[in-house]
């Protein structure tokens, strides 16, 4: 081959197009169309899950005087399930949302306060255990890492899951709680 042959031969080709960018858009559209629908089921699933557990009662408000506090507790509160069942989260009246939490039990029962999620408080007469355990509503810890208090609502039992941020307190509360049913289930019969 001759320079001139290798010149016109270089002269004819064109590069690849480097980027498609039609083909870009068209994908990036398509995921961000099928993310868009994941979530819009996510919150539809979540939806539908509150409409199944509107029998549910409203939850109980703390009384204006629930007396002197036994034990106080500052950490997470990662939601609430049908007791036996970590997996079955209740999402009515807000019980499923995750938040900050600070406990209070006191002689009246446990007030839950949750900044920016709906309040709740446990009468005393609704307690019905306390215990350890590393999972609840999707939320795994280690062995002994969440403070599980199982409560009545109505006709439904239900497991709360705190982790406190010193979770050396949690034996404390499991203590207290249990040894504040027993206490009244033992009053309770000699009424």
């Amino acid at each position: 081959m001759t320079y001139a042959s290798l010149i016109n031969l270089a002269a004819e080709e064109k590069s690849a197009e480097v980027t498609n960018w039609g083909g870009r858009i068209g994908w990036l559209v398509g995921l961000a169309l099928f993310v868009a629908l994941v979530y819009w089921l996510m919150r539809q699933g979540w939806q539908w899950r509150g409409r199944l557990q509107a029998d549910l009662p409203d939850l109980p408000t703390a009384p204006e005087t629930p007396g002197e506090a036994k034990l106080k507790l500052s950490g997470r509160y990662h939601g609430s399930t049908t007791a036996g069942q970590w997996l079955d989260r209740i999402v009515a009246h807000g019980l499923g949302v995750r938040s900050k939490a600070e406990l209070t039990l006191t002689d009246a029962g446990l007030d839950v306060v949750r900044p920016g999620a709906d309040d709740f408080f446990v009468p005393a007469a609704q307690l019905r255990e306390a215990r350890l355990d590393k999972g609840i509503a999707g939320k795994v810890l280690t062995e002994g890492g969440l403070l599980v208090v199982t409560w009545s609502h109505g006709d439904k039992l239900i497991d709360s899951g705190f982790r406190s941020d010193r979770a050396e307190q949690h034996p404390a509360w499991v203590e207290a709680i249990n040894s504040m049913i027993t206490t009244n289930t033992t009053e309770g019969a000699a009424r």
